[in-house]
């Protein structure tokens, strides 16, 4: 039985690894997921307003959740631009349809409905945002998400009971002025000049050591094909991190600070926007514990794994901010994925799959009986 099941995940996830979609428009995944359950008859429900669903079994309180993010990224993969599964969202949303083909099979015993979210829009940082407007989290009593691991922070076999990401924000600004003639520089302030300026002053930018932090310039355009204009205006980006969402919130104010003096400093306009806001991990102890006695109970005391700290980000834990009373934390599931995250060429082992759907169902009851 084991092997059958373990075969059929795999066919799950072959499924979906062919069929990536970037945020917002998962239309076929939603599909497959919605046809799949269905025919498992597992009680689904699609959101109105974009592409995602929800997933139920059994009835009642307690309300457990499982959030599985299902949106591809969009990079180039032999020479083309396109949709590719290089972050294992198509292994989160096979687990999860794992784990709702286990409890399916033990409805009749359960105390208390278990919801998955099939979450749309990760990439983008705010796809949570727009399931917690559409009300399934309000009820909500426990939520658990799921994310693979590289090999150089878990190896195979091996889960630690939480992710600790930390918070980002992205600044995408523009510099306002006019073009000049190569031959006129004093008609103008060039635009490189500016943005040079600009990435020396965030490069001094810091807090304390003992918080974990970057802020880095990530985008600037200035120029035209004329080699003989001096560009006036140019477009930058910049990406801001820190391990806590106060830290965040005080590296963005230093910056913001930085921007308003470069437009004193050379007396030009500089427009933009805040965009994209992730925020730091709040983690309950009592899910963490949760998932750290279903690891314990599958895999072994020896592959318990201790909670991981990343500088990465995740919109799962708008979920919690939101919604302050939801117990939640991620599960970080080794998977000797290489070379890494967001590599087009990712790969890891799917042996990790069954970790996964064994370790959450174990934590989902467990969670039911509190």
């Amino acid at each position: 039985m084991k092997g059958e099941y373990s075969m059929e995940l795999l066919e799950i996830f072959e499924k979906l690894h062919s069929i990536p979609e970037i945020s917002w428009e998962e239309k076929n995944t939603t599909e497959y997921i919605e046809a799949f359950l269905k025919e498992h008859d597992i009680y689904v429900e699609r959101f109105t307003d974009h592409t995602g669903l929800i997933a139920e079994v059994g009835s009642g309180k307690p309300v457990v959740g499982i959030r599985a993010d299902i949106n591809a990224l969009f990079q180039e993969l032999n020479g083309k631009m396109q949709a590719n599964h290089s972050c294992g969202h198509d292994a989160h949303m096979t687990i999860a349809i794992g784990v709702l083909l286990n409890l399916k099979r033990i409805e009749t015993s359960l105390q208390g409905t278990v919801r998955c979210l099939f979450q749309p829009a990760e990439e983008q940082g705010n796809g949570s945002l727009s399931v917690v407007k559409t009300g399934f989290v309000d009820d909500m009593d426990y939520l658990f998400g799921v994310h693979l691991r590289p090999k150089d922070e878990l190896e195979i076999g091996k889960a630690a009971p939480s992710l600790r990401h930390g918070a980002a924000i992205f600044y995408k600004g523009k510099i306002i002025g006019d073009d000049a003639h190569g031959a006129r520089p004093q008609c103008t302030v060039n635009a490189i000049d500016i943005g040079m300026a600009l990435n020396s002053y965030i490069n001094q930018l810091s807090l304390s050591p003992m918080l974990p932090h970057s802020i880095k310039m990530t985008r600037f355009s200035a120029g035209s094909k004329n080699p003989n204009i001096i560009p006036g205006s140019a477009e930058f980006s910049l990406d801001l991190r820190a391990q806590t969402n106060h830290g965040l919130t005080s590296l963005k104010e230093l910056a913001q600070k930085k921007l308003d003096s470069i437009e004193t400093l050379y007396g030009v306009k500089i427009e933009g926007s805040w965009i994209d806001y992730t925020p730091g991990a709040e983690v309950s102890r009592e899910a963490e514990e949760i998932l750290s006695a279903a690891i314990r109970e599958i895999r072994g005391e020896e592959n318990l794994a201790e909670p991981i700290t990343t500088p990465g980000s995740d919109d799962f834990h708008f979920y919690t901010i939101e919604r302050t009373n939801l117990k939640a934390a991620m599960l970080a599931l080794g998977a000797d994925l290489t070379p890494g995250l967001h590599h087009p060429s990712m790969t890891f082992d799917q042996s990790c799959l069954l970790h996964g759907v064994d370790i959450l169902t174990d934590a989902v009851k467990r969670a039911l009986n509190q």
